[in-house]
């Protein structure tokens, strides 16, 4: 989603912890279907993916994921306590955790051995996912390698063939489209 920042489509979650005084306003809450799972972010996301890899497409049931990232230390789950199932990534071949419901089958969050001290929430498990938004400035789109043919790539976002980073940490130069680019055409 793309908004501005004035357009009155951004809400604050104002969420106090229990017997903390830890005032969480900035950051964003969320749940499973069933309700079993729930979280709080503790923060607002340090950017948003958009990854259009096999793992993504087959793990949110699209065409592409919307992963807002956020500090892994801030975030809570406030609800229960997920399953996790862990795979290597076939791009870093690091392990990734998928945290999920165990009663219902919702996907809620991801870790990463890659980025230990970063979390990825699957944006639809929001309870406000417009509060969230993706800008050319806090986001990129990643996998557009394994985009499906006729996907368009906005104007202006950083675009990757494969992962951001090289395995070691180098940034990996964008490719950013002056018009919208329609993949596989």
């Amino acid at each position: 989603m793309i908004a501005s920042p004035n357009s009155g489509c951004a809400r604050k979650q104002h969420l106090w912890v229990m017997g903390t005084g830890i005032d969480m306003s900035d950051g964003h809450a969320g749940r499973c279907l069933c309700g079993s799972l729930a979280y709080t972010t503790g923060s607002e996301p340090l950017w948003v993916t958009v990854c259009y890899c096999r793992f993504c497409q087959r793990a949110a049931g699209s065409d592409r994921m919307i992963e807002p990232i956020f500090e892994r230390e801030h975030f809570v789950f406030t609800e229960g306590k997920p399953s996790v199932y862990t795979l290597p990534s076939e791009g870093s071949g690091k392990d990734v955790n998928v945290h999920f419901c165990s009663r219902c089958g919702t996907k809620l969050a991801l870790t990463f051995e890659r980025w230990p001290d970063r979390l990825g929430i699957y944006i639809g498990t929001l309870d406000h996912p417009s509060s969230v938004l993706a800008s050319p400035e806090n986001s990129k789109h990643i996998f557009v390698s394994e985009a499906l043919p006729g996907t368009i790539l906005p104007a202006g976002f950083k675009t990757f063939d494969r992962h951001a980073t090289e395995n070691d940490g180098t940034p990996i130069e964008p490719t950013v489209h002056t018009s919208p680019h329609l993949v596989g055409c």
